[in-house]
């Protein structure tokens, strides 16, 4: 590495911190519209739809740059941030929403919002989203509640 240059690994891994850190913020601010858990879960699933119709919208970046990168080195540690970082806000919506399981459910809606970015990027659906949302509503509806829900 030449001194104050980043390598081709530093290099997608800034990236995809990058890519990371608007998500996120593009996420927050779209759940900042709803007020309800109910909303406010099924919410990233309209962010995801937002990023969809976005005209350079390519598909997901984590996993195309995780295709080519070896196991257990820069990319694969940003793209395990960037899963966690979704497993978490799952987890922690489907506890404010009442669920008796968040994990089990946030497990279910993050195959939903993978499934739904593959969709929209291999099959040019951009109504992906909308099709994931009703799908996680189902899941939303169908999950056990805890008693104070």
């Amino acid at each position: 590495m030449v001194r104050g240059r980043l390598s081709p690994p530093g290099l997608v891994r800034s990236y995809l911190e990058s890519r990371h850190a608007v998500t996120r913020e593009r996420v927050s601010q779209a759940l900042t519209r709803f007020r309800t858990p109910r909303e406010r879960l099924l919410g990233v699933f309209d962010a995801l739809d937002e990023l969809f119709t976005d005209p350079g919208f390519k598909g997901c970046a984590f996993e195309m740059a995780s295709a080519e990168a070896p196991p257990g080195g820069a990319v694969e540690r940003a793209a395990g941030a960037s899963r966690e970082w979704v497993r978490t806000l799952f987890t922690t919506l489907a506890q404010d929403a009442g669920v008796a399981d968040p994990d089990a459910l946030a497990r279910q809606l993050r195959l939903l919002y993978d499934g739904a970015g593959l969709s929209a990027r291999m099959d040019h659906d951009p109504s992906a989203a909308t099709t994931a949302r009703a799908a996680a509503a189902a899941l939303l509806d169908a999950a056990p509640k805890t008693e104070q829900a």
